[in-house]
């Protein structure tokens, strides 16, 4: 029986980084079918993806991934509870038997001994409250609960994102063995030049014409090479603000926010300068960023109500990808997506209008995105 191998990701862009993974599962895992759950035109951080979804599946595929499956907007744009919780729950239909992830540190048996504790330890969410009640924010205020309970702090985001994997296996008892890998470089160093650094560093330098040519596959690097990555965001994101009454319709925005942000759009020019003028203690870049997302997106706290996974969307496969779906087909809990029926799926139709905006705002994906056909790559491993 072949092991299949899940990953969670966002490959924006697809780098050395995560080739690196790729080859560590292979070296571990030979014959592995490797499926990649994916965040499509915006980054769980409410990033515009600078590569659009198809072309960083045709990337993930020509590097050695399997199966990319799509993790809808309406999931992929939220905290990294929520985020964890389907992206996992997803993975898990598709059978998958081993979790593979990054963090900074080798120090996993900690993240699962924090995870136990925010499950098992009534005391947790007691602490939790307390700092949040001095006006802190979520993540720091978990920091500090497993500061007191465990004398462990989690600090990276990776690190993060990792607790909030684990403690969704542990809930729902899914049967998924835990491959970390540690990561060669820091999420926030925008300086290092050496062959592997983060995806945001490569952004970075995109953003300030240096060459990273020796920083990503070549297959990956034909399609940034010429890329611009102007965009509308910030004009449209603008206009959505100052001609809407009340923001607070939208999700992740608080009760009072709305002021807040009207005001700081008045003085701001950039993203990154309004995202700083709302910031608080209580409110962190990431959710401010991705509250300012679902305002562009129109995507409200209605929407967002009783949403579930209604499908799995395959966006591309290899041969080997090919073959073990026809092989699971018969055994899925959800439906694998043939038709592109926005009256049927509610996620659906709400992934339509996000793609548009994308395309309005960055890069035409629209007709791709109605065609609804996956990537076929004969590829071997």
């Amino acid at each position: 029986m072949k092991n299949v191998i899940g990953i969670v990701v966002e490959y924006n862009p697809f780098h050395n980084g995560h080739l690196y993974q790729i080859e560590k599962i292979r070296e571990k895992y030979k014959d592995a079918i490797i499926i990649v759950c994916m965040t499509s035109s915006f980054t769980q951080r409410g990033d515009i993806s600078i590569l659009n979804k198809w072309d960083k599946t045709k990337c993930a595929i020509l590097n050695g991934v399997d199966i990319v499956v799509e993790l809808p907007y309406v999931f992929s744009t939220q905290s990294s509870d929520i985020f964890s919780h389907y992206s996992i729950k997803l993975l898990n239909f598709l059978h998958i038997d081993t979790l593979c992830f990054g963090i900074e540190n080798d120090n996993i048996d900690e993240i699962i001994k924090c995870a136990k504790t925010q499950i098992y330890n009534k005391d947790f969410d007691i602490k939790v409250k307390e700092y949040l009640n001095s006006g802190i924010n979520y993540p720091t205020a978990l920091n500090k609960a497993l500061k007191d309970l465990n004398d462990y702090e989690i600090q990276k985001p990776n690190e993060l994102l990792a607790l909030s994997y684990i403690k969704e296996i542990l809930k729902n008892n899914y049967n998924i063995e835990i491959f970390s890998i540690k990561r060669t470089n820091d999420y926030h160093d925008l300086q290092d030049n050496s062959n592997i650094v983060s995806a945001k560093n490569i952004r970075n330098k995109l953003l300030n014409n240096i060459d990273i040519k020796d920083k990503v596959p070549e297959n990956v690097y034909e399609l940034l090479k010429n890329k611009k990555l102007d965009n509308k965001y910030f004009e449209y994101l603008k206009y959505k603000i100052l001609s809407e009454e009340d923001l607070e319709k939208y999700l992740d925005v608080d009760e009072g926010l709305s002021t807040r942000i009207k005001k700081s759009i008045n003085k701001s020019n950039t993203l990154e300068y309004l995202i700083q003028n709302i910031k608080t203690k209580r409110y962190t870049y990431n959710k401010i960023s991705r509250m300012l997302n679902h305002i562009l997106c129109s995507f409200t706290k209605l929407e967002n109500n009783d949403l579930d996974i209604e499908y799995i969307r395959i966006l591309g496969f290899s041969k080997n990808g090919q073959k073990y779906l026809n092989e699971i087909k018969s055994n899925l809990e959800y439906p694998i997506l043939n038709k592109y029926d926005t009256k049927k799926y509610k996620t659906l139709n709400i992934e339509k209008r996000v793609s548009d905006i994308y395309s309005y705002i960055y890069e035409d994906i629209s007709h791709d995105e109605i065609k609804n056909k996956p990537i076929f790559i004969d590829k071997n491993h």
